[in-house]
């Protein structure tokens, strides 16, 4: 993919979260999530591709635009997919919680693992635990591998993980070994960005996620040279056939990023809507907004912050009739 790329899809990302903004703590996730959907599938038709979504909103039934199988952009070359989160974190949106995202994914075609939505098994880590982590390895073992990486003591370390009744074994084990714990209520794609983003102060991700943020996630550390191991979570035999319709003959393969992110010709751009670890939220006054977005080549390796002020009284309509 051309390098020019990346500005457009930070622009469809931008659009999504200026829409989104606009609602950010008026407690209803339905209004905001639909907000941001919409305006990102209206500026995706200003972007010179040939794109399919391939994680997206859900099923053509379940979703009126950014469902898994549409075609998006301009419909011109390259071939691509699209993985997509208009909203990443409804609820934190709704409350005016940390770590609200607009984000987006985009690879030659096939490159993306084509994930159905249901729940995926993680662990994630930044540049310098690359090559250290494996899913099926214990807490201890995964901590103490990762904190020799590091150059850190367990007790020094950060594990993040999602609040939640099914990682209490996790969560009790990690404070067992004396690691200090960050539970988050939403917003897995940010925990594991935040791994790789030595600031936030984030060392590993722990836990079971949707599988959607899986990919997306991946596409992010694929760029920042950071780390994943990942499982699809069959509850079901409708779970396993969708998975093998979607391309992996064994639905219970261990993914590696090489599975998730096929080569490293993928570019991710995310902008945020509420302040979060490495973004900031959209600011408004009168027809003026300013936005904070992060955009990374998976080929170069090439992470750009860019904070854009935006008229939205001459906005182009895609953007202007969602936020004004």
């Amino acid at each position: 993919m051309e390098r020019e790329l990346a500005l457009e899809f930070v622009r469809v990302t931008e659009a999504a979260a200026l829409a989104t903004g606009r609602l950010m703590g008026r407690g209803d996730k339905i209004a905001a999530d639909g907000a941001a959907v919409e305006a990102m599938r209206r500026a995706f038709d200003t972007v010179y591709i040939d794109g399919v979504v391939v994680i997206g909103e859900g099923e053509m039934d379940e979703a009126p635009m950014l469902y898994i199988g549409e075609k998006v952009g301009a419909g011109s070359p390259p071939q691509v997919d699209v993985a997509v989160d208009p909203l990443e974190g409804t609820n934190l949106a709704a409350k005016g919680l940390p770590n609200a995202i607009s984000v987006l994914a985009v690879a030659p075609r096939n490159c993306l693992l084509h994930a159905p939505d249901i729940y995926m098994d993680k662990i994630a880590v930044g540049p310098k635990a690359k090559g250290r982590i494996k899913l099926d390895a214990s807490v201890e073992e995964n901590m103490g591998s990762v904190a020799e990486a590091l150059g850190k003591k367990i007790e020094d370390m950060v594990a993040i993980i999602l609040d939640r009744e099914r990682h209490q074994e996790i969560i009790d084990e990690l404070r067992r070994l004396g690691a200090r714990v960050k539970l988050i209520s939403d917003g897995d794609v940010s925990a594991a960005i935040a791994t790789a983003v030595e600031r936030t102060g984030v060392d590993i991700l722990f836990g079971i996620g949707g599988a959607p943020e899986g990919v997306l996630a991946a596409a992010a550390l694929k760029c920042l040279g950071g780390d994943m191991q990942a499982r699809l979570i069959a509850e079901d035999d409708t779970d396993r056939k969708r998975i093998i319709e979607m391309g992996l003959q064994d639905p219970e393969q261990l993914l590696l990023m090489d599975d998730l992110i096929k080569g490293d010709d993928v570019i991710f751009s995310a902008t945020g809507i509420t302040d979060g670890d490495f973004l900031q939220g959209v600011r408004y006054a009168g027809n003026m907004a300013t936005t904070h977005s992060v955009v990374m080549r998976g080929l170069t390796g090439t992470v750009r912050f860019i904070q854009a002020t935006h008229r939205l009284d001459i906005k182009p309509h895609f953007v202007a009739r969602t936020c004004s």
